[in-house]
Formats: C-alpha cells, structure tokens, sequence
C-alpha cells in the first residue's frame, strides 16, 4: 500500500453522494444551443424558453420534427464528446473512496449511455430526461438521491449551468459550479447567478478540495 492510499480519508459521514452534470460538467461543452434553435425555428431574444420547455408548447409535428433534430445532435455530440481533464479520473476516485456516484442530466437515457460506453465511466445511478421530471426543478436530485439510499442534504451537485445549481440548491443539496472561463485568456466572466452556488471551481481537481478531501495521487 502506497503512502497516499494509507492515508486516504474516510468518506465524510454528512456528505456522501455526489451528482454530476453531464454535458459541459463531465465533458467539454459542445452544444451550440443557437444553431439548434435556429434549425428548429426557436424564437430568439430576452425571455425565450429553453429547448426542451419549447417542446411542450408546440403541435405534435412540430414537436417531432424539433425532437428529431435535438436528437441528432444529441447523438453526435455524445459520439464525440470529450472528457474535462481529470473527470474519469475524479468519478473513479470517489468511487474508491465509497461515494455514491451518479449521473443527472437533460439529455437522454441513449445518448447518457453512448458517453458512458465511449468513455468506459460507470455510475451507481443514472437519470436522465426519460425518468421524469427535469432540472432545474429540484425532483430530479431528491429521486436520485433515493435511488442512493442518501438524503439531498448528504449530496453535492456540480454542473456547468444555472439549472444545475438551482436544482441541487432547492432541493437541499450542497452545489458546486464548473466555471471553465476563470481559466480562459483572457478570462470569460462568471455569469450573474454564479453567487447561487456555494462553490466555483475552474477545474474538477479543485472539486476534492471544496470536499475537504486530498487528492490520492
């Protein structure tokens, strides 16, 4: 046993489940949500709806015609997607430290499953949009939870987005958002909500640290 693996801590007994965002959270962020609006024919501007809440409000041929273009794309970007440095890394970590691992994202159940393939990452829970309810309400990490024998307030959430942190936040979870622009050149501005996280990191490695935990390596 290495020096590192002999001093491993314990898991933390009030924070022991750990949600993580897909798309631009595990992944770099491929999605270009204007162009998609665009094939779809979204209006654009201040107040729009989001994708998938646009769905709801349109006819049964609209919507399957919108459908069929989210999917290809979705498709796509999980054949092709691309690791944030260190996210397997970090997922196969807390997994060797005894968290409960699980995967919470608005794309779909095909598309979760391509990127888990491509990447050989496992999780102890999935949901994705199929399952119900979608972030940012907070159903989705109160059922996931369940799904982990652990309570919200046992979790951290981390993800990229708004909906991401208002759906950890109001469901009693500790949040933590990924904020890749604080390393850019030069650096991107965090976006006005960014105070609504109770963490902001750069980088996944910086996620140990706002656990209390120090890196195995």
């Amino acid at each position: 046993m290495s020096d590192s693996q002999a001093q491993r801590p314990t898991v933390a007994p009030s924070k022991t489940a750990v949600i993580f965002d897909m798309d631009g959270t595990l992944t770099h962020d491929q999605f270009d949500f204007d162009a998609i609006r665009r094939e779809i024919g979204l209006p654009d501007g201040p107040g729009r709806r989001p994708i998938l809440e646009s769905l709801e409000h349109m006819t049964d041929g609209e919507r399957a015609r919108a459908e069929a273009i989210l999917h290809r794309h979705e498709t796509h970007n999980a054949q092709t997607s691309e690791l944030q440095p260190g996210a397997k890394e970090m997922v196969n970590e807390l997994r060797q430290r005894g968290y409960k691992v699980a995967l919470m994202t608005r794309n779909t159940r095909g598309s979760a499953s391509t990127f888990l393939q491509r990447h050989a990452l496992e999780f102890d829970h999935v949901r994705t949009r199929e399952d119900g309810v979608i972030k940012p309400d907070p159903t989705p990490v109160r059922e996931v939870c369940a799904a982990l024998g652990r309570l919200p307030c046992d979790a951290w959430v981390i993800g990229d987005y708004h909906f991401d942190i208002l759906c950890g936040r109001d469901a009693g979870a500790t949040t933590v958002l990924l904020w890749v622009g604080d390393r850019a050149e030069p650096p991107i501005p965090r976006p006005a909500w960014a105070w609504e996280a109770d963490y902001v990191i750069s980088r996944l490695a910086d996620l140990l640290t706002c656990m209390g935990l120090e890196s195995a390596e």
